[in-house]
């Protein structure tokens, strides 16, 4: 059967969360539904097939869902960006900044050889800070980035436009202006 919907049509929209004001793009509704997820990884395949791409690399905890299954796609490795704290072997960090504070994530020391050619792949770009903390540290352990993959972008709050500026290709399936 021929797909009517798009991805934007699997996701929902929750108003004021996680506080008063925020309008959030929740893709669990995505992930639920069996076409939509399959639409979604169709679609991702489909962008990046140009890449020369030897593992994905997603940002926990909903890369790890979208970046995952995309790697069984593809035919390659998996490898997890985590919150601090999370991986039990010798790693890297990046702190980053949040709105009221600060983040930090790790990879393990080992999780690539210099030279791996690496997508990095998460559910959503907002201002781009996890994003380039993420790019960040597959560049200090050598990898070579190819692509950004997203499934929502927020162009209004300047995420891609950040990732480009330091060199790296975005691609998201589909965009909410005005948030």
């Amino acid at each position: 059967m021929k797909q009517t919907k798009s991805i934007k049509d699997y996701i929902r929209s929750v108003p004021d969360f996680p506080k008063p004001g925020i309008l959030f793009r929740d893709v669990t509704t995505l992930f639920s539904d069996q076409d939509g997820f399959r639409l979604m990884l169709d679609q991702l395949e489909a962008a990046v097939s140009g890449l020369a791409i030897d593992s994905v690399a997603g940002i926990d905890a909903r890369g790890f869902i979208v970046g995952a299954a995309l790697a069984d796609r593809l035919g390659v490795g998996f490898v997890p960006i985590r919150k601090k704290g999370k991986l039990p072997a010798a790693v890297i960090e990046e702190s980053y900044a949040l709105e009221y504070g600060t983040a930090t994530l790790e990879i393990h020391r080992d999780a690539l050889a210099v030279g791996t050619h690496v997508l990095l792949v998460d559910d959503l770009l907002a201002t781009g800070g996890t994003a380039m903390a993420a790019a960040t540290l597959l560049t200090r352990l050598g990898a070579e980035i190819q692509a950004c993959a997203f499934v929502v972008n927020l162009p209004d709050l300047g995420g891609a436009t950040q990732l480009t500026s330091a060199g790296h290709k975005a691609i998201a399936l589909c965009e909410f202006s005005g948030d």
